[in-house]
C-alpha cells in the first residue's frame, strides 16, 4: 500500500506524448497559438481544405508532391517552426507511401504568400499585350508604303497645281547646286522620274542622305512620312513636301520645283493677287458723249441761214 502513492506520483510527472507527424507539429503549433485554420489560410494565401489535408498528413488529397512540401513549408513558416525540417519530414512520410512510389515531380513550387495575386498577373500581361500590340502596329505603319488608297485620298486633298507660272511672277534665279534628301527618321520613300522608272525606292534609315541625279527628268516623290525627311537645294533648306503623317505623291521634286514652292515660304507672304485688267479705252476728249449715248436736240446745231445767189445782171 506504500508503494501506491509513489506510482500515482510518477504517472502524473511522465512528459505528454510529443506528435510525431508532420501534420500533427503544425497542428499542434497552430493551437498553441490560439489560431484557426482559416487564420493559417489568410496568411499562406492557401485553401483550408489543403490545410486541413496537410495537419491530417493525407498528401494524397494534394495535386502532387511538390506541392505537399511547399504548402508544409509555408504553414511551418506561419507558425514559426523549422520549415526545413518539416519540409525533410513531409518527404519523408511521402516516399514512404504508395504516392511516393507513383508520383515524383523535380520542382518544388514558390511560397504562394509570395507569388502575385491572379488579378494582379493578369493585369500586368494585358498591359504588355497592349504595348507590344501598339507598338507593333506602329512600326507596320511606319515602314510600310502607303496604298494606292491612301495615294488617292491625297492626290483629291491636295488643291490643283497650276503647270505654268502666273503672269507677272518674278523669274526665278538660275539655279545651282544637287538636291539632297536627308532621312531626319526612319522613313519609306518612292523617288521616280515622268518615265516611271525607280531612282530611289525602299527605307531610309535615320541620317542617310539620297542625292537626286542631275539628270534625272521630272524627278517626283510618294511617301508617308513628309516630315522626316529634310530636303535641301545648293546647301538651301527647302519647306517640309507636306503635312505630317499624310501622304504625298507625284509632288516634283527637281530644284526649279522645289525653289519655287520654298519662296514664298521663306519669305513668310502670301502672293498678291493680280488686279483684273480693264480693257484699253480710245482716246477722246474729255467730255465727248460715247458713241452709244443719245444726243439731245439742245445740242443739236442749227442750220445756217441759206445765203441767197448773186444775181446775173451783179
Amino acid at each position: 500500500m506504500a508503494d501506491e502513492p509513489e506510482l500515482e506520483t510518477g504517472a502524473e510527472s511522465a512528459p505528454e506524448a510529443q506528435p510525431s507527424t508532420p501534420g500533427a507539429k503544425l497542428r499542434a503549433a497552430r493551437e498553441a497559438q490560439g489560431l484557426s485554420v482559416q487564420d493559417i489560410a489568410t496568411r499562406t494565401r492557401i485553401a483550408q481544405r489543403q490545410l486541413e489535408a496537410i495537419e491530417r498528413d493525407d498528401y494524397a488529397a494534394l495535386p502532387g508532391i511538390p506541392y505537399a512540401v511547399g504548402f508544409a513549408r509555408a504553414y511551418a513558416r506561419a507558425v514559426d517552426l523549422d520549415e526545413v525540417a518539416i519540409a525533410a519530414d513531409v518527404r519523408s512520410a511521402v516516399h514512404n507511401t504508395d504516392m511516393g512510389a507513383t508520383r515524383y515531380e523535380a520542382f518544388e513550387p514558390a511560397d504562394p504568400a509570395r507569388v502575385p495575386s491572379r488579378t494582379l498577373a493578369w493585369t500586368a500581361a494585358v498591359i504588355a499585350i497592349v504595348v507590344i500590340a501598339g507598338f507593333t502596329i506602329w512600326r507596320t505603319q511606319l515602314l510600310t508604303p502607303p496604298t494606292g488608297e491612301e495615294i488617292a485620298e491625297q492626290q483629291e486633298q491636295r488643291p490643283a497645281q497650276s503647270q505654268q507660272p502666273a503672269a507677272g511672277a518674278p523669274v526665278a534665279a538660275p539655279v545651282t547646286g544637287p538636291v539632297v534628301f536627308t532621312a531626319v527618321d526612319d522613313v519609306w520613300l518612292r523617288i521616280y522620274d515622268e518615265a516611271g522608272e525607280r531612282l530611289k525606292d525602299g527605307t531610309m534609315k535615320k541620317g542617310e542622305s539620297f542625292t537626286l541625279p542631275a539628270d534625272a527628268k521630272g524627278p517626283m516623290i510618294l511617301t508617308g512620312r513628309p516630315q522626316a525627311l529634310t530636303v535641301t537645294v545648293g546647301g538651301k533648306a527647302i519647306a517640309p513636301l507636306g503635312a505630317a503623317d499624310r501622304t504625298i505623291a507625284d509632288v516634283p521634286v527637281n530644284a526649279e520645283a522645289l525653289l519655287a514652292r520654298a519662296a514664298p515660304a521663306a519669305a513668310g507672304q502670301v502672293p498678291a493677287a493680280v488686279p483684273a485688267r480693264t480693257p484699253a479705252r480710245t482716246s477722246a476728249p474729255v467730255g465727248t458723249p460715247s458713241i452709244q449715248a443719245p444726243v439731245p436736240a439742245s445740242a443739236t446745231p442749227a442750220p445756217a441761214p441759206e445765203t441767197p445767189a448773186p444775181s446775173a445782171g451783179n
